[in-house]
């Protein structure tokens, strides 16, 4: 059968696809020109010219050093993840004891209660355990908020796969470690990759809990510093242009690269 080309779902794709980029366009460009140019020429103008000074600037006031630290909060988390949500994933699927579903329904709670309503006692937790103004302080809360999501992601995964394949494996002798680590985790690659994606970019894109867990310019993560770096330098705007690039560049190339993956595994969360 012949399939008609939607267009009134086009026009309108296009239409939102333009009014999303015109932001766009005004970062990027802004971020490549003197403050003399970008003045004269306003938001919307023609790019007429091209410098990386604002990106210089940007590094000569420690940008560099709050993106590191960014990145060792998603590292972190995302480490954490991969420890954590496998096995208990695997356990939730295969466990037949009530207890089991019952604590993996009170634990998707999780879901329900949103990091605004309980950061204050987090805080008071993580200043208590001495690890207020600290990295290790903003990773610990996030992978626990990221933990109930991602387990009904990869137990979703995990329940594509058949009876058939653990009951053969397990006639051969196979013990459950060998059928985690040999069955499992290579059959479940796409809900793997999901919850590192998923997990990468909520880490990245943090910007409650590192305002409350932290204090110190030295443990300041890239997304707080563009809030501050907005009220330090508000009349350099291509220098705040070019932090914020800065901030966004890594995680849209991982969302680019790694898409397909991500709604994949989104669209299966309800398994079988």
């Amino acid at each position: 059968m012949r399939t008609r080309p939607n267009w009134i779902a086009g026009i309108f794709a296009g239409l939102w696809l333009a009014i999303i980029m015109i932001p766009v366009y005004v970062m990027v460009r802004a971020s490549f020109e003197s403050r003399e140019t970008y003045a004269q020429n306003g938001p919307l103008g023609l790019p007429r010219e091209f410098t990386l000074e604002n990106y210089v600037y940007a590094f000569d006031q420690g940008f560099g050093r709050f993106l590191l630290n960014s990145a060792l909060v998603t590292l972190g988390t995302v480490l954490i993840i991969l420890l954590v949500v496998p096995p208990l994933a695997y356990a939730i699927v295969r466990s037949e004891s009530r207890w089991v579903a019952l604590v993996f329904r009170i634990m998707l709670f999780g879901l329900a209660i949103p990091a605004q309503v309980v950061v204050i006692p987090v805080f008071f937790l993580i200043d208590r355990i001495s690890l207020y103004d600290t990295l290790l302080g903003i990773i610990i809360p996030t992978a626990v908020f990221l933990i109930p999501l991602t387990t009904l992601i990869l137990s979703g995964a995990m329940r594509e796969i058949g009876n058939e394949q653990y009951e053969a494996m397990a006639l051969d002798g196979a013990s459950s470690f060998r059928i985690f680590s040999t069955l499992v985790l290579p059959m479940s690659k796409g809900g793997l990759a999901t919850i590192v994606i998923f997990s990468a970019l909520n880490a990245w894109n943090n910007y409650l809990l590192p305002l409350v867990l932290t204090r110190s310019a030295d443990n300041r993560v890239a997304t707080l510093a563009l809030g501050i770096f907005r009220q330090e330098f508000s009349l350099n705007i291509p220098g705040l242009m070019s932090a914020i690039v800065l901030t966004v560049l890594p995680i849209l190339l991982m969302y680019i690269f790694a898409r397909r993956s991500l709604v994949r595994g989104l669209m299966g969360v309800g398994g079988k």
